[in-house]
């Protein structure tokens, strides 16, 4: 008898052990170097302990951006080595611990990590620049982060695990482009290049206040779904090369109050035609490429403003989610996977036959 029981016992300390082993470790995703580029890696690693000033958070979702793509592929900021960082900048989570100096947070709290950990308001600085998440230790695409208390926010409570997950860098670059520096008012004619997260949330925000997006895309079954979600006007750039001029025809030839340029160095200079007295650019991606001189006098032509949108700020985030909670907004998600299938997110993304945003969804607790 005394022999079961000790075996018994030796049985459940095991398991103890074992258990506590696996909450002192979690998974996470690293990049490990593979020819030019990386390729996505998963390891177990100690699970980290928040500081003083840090908050411990258990990241329910994550989303893609085209920069993580770039990132992969071995095409972002090539000079610098990303082997043995943590991917993606977007993540959305439930804090766990707190230090003992945090006062923003208590655990239970819904949070996004910002896209720079240390821009919190006004214009950047160089240092707050170098923050960026995605590629370094604050990556997000992990089972759980640690983050100062100012790299945080609060998400809006209507929205899913998913649906925050998609906010930090798409949905800030669009708020700080239409609202931020562009000013949009209802009834402005608003043009959106494509059907990815930028644009979608351009898209979005424009039909909340009452403003008349305009959207391109290259596949008519992705024009006609923004149309449900309130486009007024489309064109297909694939069937029309002259499709700017498409677009100026559907304001009535006074052209678009303003633009969210994701395209860069072939889009650019047809945006410029069709640019509306007054209107505004907002220079945000460059998929055919950067490094277009942008023609100066046919700016001041039309007294129009040209402005640089590198996402934004905790105080930007904080704004737009005030605006996204007032008006009940979802964002469009594409679709989801899994944690275990994080590489296959990669190559749709990649792809390019979606609309919206791109999640991978971490494991429950």
């Amino acid at each position: 008898m005394k022999k079961r029981l000790a075996l018994l016992a030796a049985v459940v300390l095991g398991a103890q052990s074992a258990g506590a082993e696996k909450a002192h470790t979690i998974r996470q995703y690293q990049f490990d170097r593979d020819g030019d580029g990386y390729r996505l890696v998963m390891r177990g690693v100690p699970r980290p302990v928040a500081r003083d000033d840090e908050v411990l958070v258990r990241v329910r979702a994550t989303s893609l951006n085209h920069r993580d793509l770039n990132m992969l592929r071995g095409k972002y900021d090539e000079d610098h080595s990303y082997a043995a960082t943590i991917p993606l900048s977007d993540g959305a989570g439930e804090v766990i611990a707190v230090g003992k100096d945090v006062t923003r947070f208590e655990v239970g709290d819904r949070v996004a990590g910002i896209f720079f950990e240390e821009w919190i308001d006004g214009p950047p600085s160089e240092a707050s620049l170098l923050t960026d998440r995605g590629g370094n230790a604050g990556g997000m695409l992990s089972e759980v982060i640690v983050s100062h208390e100012d790299g945080l926010v609060t998400i809006p409570d209507h929205l899913t695990w998913e649906e925050a997950a998609t906010l930090p860098c798409a949905a800030v670059t669009a708020w700080v482009a239409l609202f931020k520096r562009g000013q949009v008012e209802p009834g402005q004619w608003v043009l959106l290049e494509g059907t990815g997260g930028v644009s979608i949330f351009g898209l979005i925000f424009a039909d909340a206040v009452r403003a008349r997006p305009v959207i391109t895309s290259s596949h008519d079954w992705k024009l006609r779904r923004a149309v449900e979600m309130g486009a007024v006007g489309t064109a297909n750039y694939r069937q029309n090369p002259e499709w700017h001029l498409a677009v100026k025809e559907i304001t009535g030839g006074q052209g678009v109050d303003q633009v969210l340029d994701i395209g860069g160095r072939s889009t650019l200079p047809k945006v410029l035609e069709i640019l509306a007295y007054g209107g505004h650019v907002a220079l945000i991606g460059g998929l055919t490429g950067y490094g277009f001189d942008l023609p100066t006098d046919s700016i001041m032509w039309v007294n129009a403003t040209a402005s640089g949108i590198y996402v934004g700020s905790r105080a930007d985030f904080e704004t737009m989610n005030a605006f996204i909670s007032e008006h009940g907004i979802r964002p469009l998600i594409d679709r989801v996977f899994d944690f275990e299938d994080a590489p296959a997110a990669y190559d749709y993304l990649e792809n390019g036959d979606f609309m919206g945003k791109i999640v991978i969804r971490l494991p429950e607790p």
